[in-house]
C-alpha cells in the first residue's frame, strides 16, 4: 500500500477525510490515526507519541481550531489530543498530527507550537497548557475508554459516541481515559534531560511536560528504530528498538 505521506518532504500534506473522526472525542480519534499511519506506511509506531493536553483547571487554549466560531480559532478546551511523529530520514522535522485543525494536515511541530499554542502569548496561570507525552506503543497496548465521561447525570449523550466499538485495553481495563487527562503543573518535570527522555519509553502514562519544553524535549529523542520483536504467550510483545548510533534501547510493549 502506498504512503499517505511522502517521505522525502519535512511536512507533506495528507488528505483528512481519509481518518476517522468524531467530534468531542479526540482520544479516541488519535488512537485511530496511530493505527492508520502504521498501517499505511506512513509512520513506525516507535515513532509516534501521543500528547494529551490539559491542566488543573481544565481550561486550556488553543489557536486554528475547527470547532471555533472566531476568525483566529481559538477555542478553550477541558483537554485534547495529538499524536506527534518523530521523523527518522536524515534531519527531516517532527509532525503533528491534530484531525481538530486548521493548519496544514499534518503540520511541523514548531509551526503546530507557534501558530496553535502561542508560547509568547501571555497567559493567565490557570490556562497554562500541561502536555502529558505517551509513546503510541504503551498508548495503543494500555488506552481504554468506555466513553462514560459523555454522558450527563441522567445517562444521555452529551455527544453522539463513534461508530466503532469502545477502546478495551490489552489487558482489559474498560476505562482510564482520567489517568490520561489528570495532570498538575507541580509534576512537570523539572528539566529535561537523558532520564526524562528514557522515561518516555518505559511509563504506561508517560510523562508531563511543560509548554516552554515541549519542543527540546522531542529534540532530545533519539530518532528510534523497532528491528524486532518477541511475542509472549499473552499476543503482546517487546519491541527491540535501537537509535541511529547503535544503541540498544528497551523497547515497550504492544499488540501485535
Amino acid at each position: 500500500m502506498a504512503s499517505i505521506l511522502s517521505s522525502d518532504s519535512s511536512s507533506a500534506s495528507s488528505d483528512v477525510s481519509q481518518f476517522n473522526h468524531t467530534p468531542s472525542y479526540c482520544e479516541e480519534n488519535v488512537y485511530l490515526l496511530c493505527k492508520k499511519l502504521c498501517a499505511d506506511g506512513a509512520a513506525d509506531v516507535s515513532d509516534l507519541f501521543v500528547v494529551f493536553i490539559s491542566n488543573e483547571h481544565k481550561h486550556i487554549p488553543l489557536w486554528h481550531q475547527k470547532a471555533s466560531h472566531r476568525a483566529d480559532g481559538i477555542i478553550l478546551w477541558d483537554y485534547h489530543v495529538i499524536c506527534i511523529q518523530r521523523r527518522k530520514e536524515g534531519k527531516s522535522v517532527d509532525l503533528v498530527w491534530d484531525l481538530d485543525s486548521t493548519l496544514p494536515f499534518p503540520s511541523t511541530l514548531a509551526s503546530y507550537l507557534s501558530e496553535s499554542i502561542r508560547p509568547s502569548f501571555e497567559l493567565f496561570s490557570e490556562f497554562q497548557r500541561v502536555f502529558r507525552v505517551v509513546h503510541a506503543p504503551l498508548f495503543l497496548c494500555y488506552f481504554a475508554s468506555d466513553r462514560r465521561h459523555m454522558k450527563d447525570s441522567e445517562g444521555n449523550w452529551m455527544s453522539p459516541p463513534p461508530e466503532h466499538k469502545a477502546i478495551v485495553a490489552e489487558d482489559g481495563i474498560v476505562h482510564n481515559l482520567n489517568q490520561y487527562i489528570e495532570m498538575s503543573t507541580k509534576d512537570v518535570l523539572k528539566d529535561v534531560g537523558e532520564d526524562s527522555v528514557s522515561a518516555v519509553f518505559t511509563q504506561q502514562f508517560g510523562v508531563l511536560v511543560g509548554e516552554s519544553q515541549l519542543e527540546q524535549f522531542f529534540s532530545c529523542i533519539p530518532r528510534y528504530h523497532i528491528i524486532a520483536t518477541i511475542a509472549d504467550s499473552t499476543g503482546s510483545a517487546a519491541a527491540v528498538i535501537y537509535d541511529d548510533a547503535g544503541h540498544t534501547i528497551l523497547g515497550s510493549p504492544y499488540s501485535l
